[in-house]
């Protein structure tokens, strides 16, 4: 509920405080005195944007201030997706700069104005005859009916299950339009895996074929240095091999001489030693070096195969070749299993589409069993407002496709007069009409769900008599719910308040003013029998207030 109110630099107010209880409160005022300046200066607050036309002293800036006591609203999570700190007493507070620039807080926290639109409808509403037109809207009209039947959790459901529903349907299409592009490029991809399939490509193998292929096109170069190096190896005149055998002899008749020569005889054994092998080893290498022209044309074929694939695919390397490989075959693999996976998401979409009916069904029932309530209840509290041939013809219709907040279509007519036709409220119903019946369906909801702040902004214009009774008599049974605030100027509805406030116009140093105050029991008194019989109060209008306040 809103406890208070702080003004400074509004408009007409210069400072202005007002404390709030809960219950009913009454604002009167003279037409023009500043009722609207507190609502405007609520607006600002709460969200609404503002120019330096706001501003009184355009030298200094407006600051405006609400404070709420938000416990039992169940605001935390609220607060936490907006990154707000949590109090019980919420103070939120708006400033308009003399740069016309605008800053706001909530708990003293840097806010911006998305964030206070999002506060707002959880704080205050704020009841005019042009938020009537909301009666036509079939969104409110559900809500409506959704909070009478207390489908608040199953509509959450409902939503997170249509949320699945329509990302499952969007990833189906996505894979539908994929497969049909893969299908249209199926045949070349495939016929390109199968080259590769054919090539049979292997690690490292472009180096080893290339290296083969040199070999064997320099084969007589190879064959002659092969067979000199073994002649200069092991000729038994002047071949190494012999050379070192008679250094090793020499070597070895001194060795006993001296640790010197003993160690330069066991260096060149060890010399000899390697030497042996790598005979041995061109020995080998000769014998296998063979002309084979077949070999040759084979390593062509396979190394011109390779040559062409990475000049069809401008690559140049064998790995580059795989990691196309295994893309078209991700490719071909793709079309050839999509009708697997394309049956896999539908079925998906099935499993999540029957979960989605089931919480719809017992939405729709939820619906069908409150609509006679309300409907009786409206009927009820219209006839009391002076409306009693109003009739109402709610219906819900059955809908295919899966909408925002269930599978239904509402139909949400009206009659005003006796034997009249049905139709939709903003064609039937009168200006005076909707308000009384938006009137009914807030007392409907205030009595079962939590209701923000409500302020009734003069909703009863064009209304008098017995009827004002009944309206006052709504308003003072809404407030046992929850805080009412009522701008009015019938005196039938402002005796009904708990606390009484009235606005009126002055002059500070040749400067008209708006002020409020609190009025005292005598006060009150003289207020509603100025609202009786004008400004000269009568004895019997002051006799009148007197019997209406008690």
């Amino acid at each position: 509920m809103l406890t208070q109110l702080s003004i400074h630099n509004y408009a007409l107010i210069n400072k202005l405080t007002i404390d709030f209880t809960n219950g009913l409160s009454i604002i009167t005022g003279e037409t023009g005195a500043g009722k609207s300046i507190l609502l405007g200066a609520l607006g600002l607050v709460m969200g609404n944007r503002a120019d330096l036309s706001s501003l009184k002293d355009t030298e200094k800036k407006c600051v405006i201030e609400a404070q709420f006591s938000v416990e039992g609203y169940a605001l935390q999570e609220l607060f936490e997706e907006l990154d707000l700190d949590y109090e019980q007493e919420t103070i939120i507070r708006r400033e308009i700069l003399p740069s016309g620039k605008s800053r706001a807080f909530v708990n003293d926290t840097p806010v911006t104005l998305s964030v206070l639109n999002a506060l707002k409808t959880k704080l205050i509403d704020i009841h005019s005859q042009h938020q009537t037109l909301q009666l036509s809207d079939v969104s409110f009209q559900f809500a409506v009916i959704d909070a009478l039947a207390k489908n608040q959790a199953k509509i959450a459901s409902y939503k997170r299950g249509l949320r699945t529903y329509n990302k499952l349907r969007k990833e189906l299409k996505v894979l539908q339009e994929e497969t049909e592009k893969s299908k249209e490029q199926y045949e070349y991809n495939l016929h390109l895996f199968n080259e590769f399939e054919e090539a049979n490509l292997k690690d490292g193998e472009q180096e080893v074929l290339e290296e083969k292929l040199d070999k064997l096109n320099n084969i007589e170069e190879i064959k002659l240095n092969l067979s000199e190096s073994l002649g200069i190896s092991i000729n038994e005149e002047i071949g190494i091999q012999t050379l070192l055998n008679s250094l090793e002899s020499k070597l070895q008749k001194i060795s006993s001489f001296s640790k010197q020569y003993e160690e330069l005889a066991n260096r060149v054994t060890s010399v000899k030693i390697e030497l042996d092998d790598v005979v041995t080893e061109l020995e080998s290498a000769n014998e296998e070096v063979e002309f084979n022209p077949n070999e040759i044309e084979e390593l062509n074929d396979r190394l011109q195969l390779i040559y062409n694939l990475q000049k069809k695919h401008s690559v140049s390397t064998i790995n580059e070749l795989q990691e196309i490989h295994v893309s078209l075959a991700e490719k071909v693999a793709q079309v050839e299993d999509a009708g697997g996976i394309v049956a896999q998401k539908e079925g998906e979409i099935k499993d999540v589409a029957k979960k989605l009916d089931e919480v719809a069904k017992m939405i729709t029932t939820s619906r069908n069993k409150i609509i006679p309530k309300l409907k009786k209840e409206l009927e009820y509290l219209l006839s009391e407002l002076g409306m009693p041939n109003a009739r109402f013809a709610i219906e819900l219709l059955s809908s295919e496709e899966y909408l925002s907040n269930g599978k239904d279509n509402l139909q949400f007519l009206f009659s005003a007069n006796k034997g009249g036709n049905f139709g939709e409220l903003k064609k039937v119903a009168s200006g005076g009409e909707l308000s009384r019946i938006m009137l009914s369906i807030k007392k409907i909801l205030s009595e079962n769900i939590q209701l923000p702040t409500i302020i009734f902004d003069e909703i009863d214009t064009g209304v008098s008599g017995e009827v004002s009774n009944k309206i006052a008599k709504i308003m003072q049974d809404m407030s046992a719910h929850m805080q009412v605030i009522t701008i009015t100027h019938l005196p039938q509805i402002a005796s009904k308040g708990v606390q009484h406030y009235k606005v009126f116009k002055g002059e500070e140093k040749g400067v008209t003013t708006s002020n409020l105050k609190l009025l005292s029991e005598d006060e009150r008194i003289r207020e509603i029998a100025e609202m009786l019989s004008g400004k000269d109060v009568s004895e019997s209008a002051l006799t009148h207030a007197k019997e209406l306040l008690n």
